[in-house]
């Protein structure tokens, strides 16, 4: 199994920047993506950004494309999401979760993080 515990949310003016971490523990040899998924208030989960942990490459919703970056730090076991340019359409909780080796799905997830964008 793994832990995930994010941190770095917080509150924001519109146009500001944010940086999100998330630190996992446990069966972190085992990790094949790690994931920022958020869900706004009465909206579903979706995806916002993933990366591969062996070979670093990313996918982004489009919605973020070009103002969030989804980095990652193998040696702390680390992912971290860089947002900016933020829009108070990005408020939500901002989940990490971590995805296995021929896993469909994303197996591990942490409690949450609120970001809250103000216009």
């Amino acid at each position: 199994q793994v832990q995930l515990v994010e941190s770095g949310g917080g509150l924001v003016q519109a146009g500001g920047s944010l940086r999100l971490s998330c630190a996992a523990s446990g069966r972190t040899d085992r990790i094949y993506a790690m994931g920022w998924f958020r869900q706004a208030p009465g909206k579903e989960r979706e995806f916002v950004t993933t990366i591969s942990w062996s070979s670093g490459s990313t996918v982004y919703a489009d919605s973020v494309k070009g103002r969030f970056t989804i980095s990652r730090d193998n040696a702390k076991n680390t992912v971290y999401l860089q947002m900016s340019s933020l829009k108070p359409e990005d408020t939500a909780v901002y989940y990490c979760a971590v995805r296995y080796p021929f896993r469909p799905n994303y197996d591990y997830w942490g409690q949450g993080t609120q970001v809250t964008v103000s216009s």
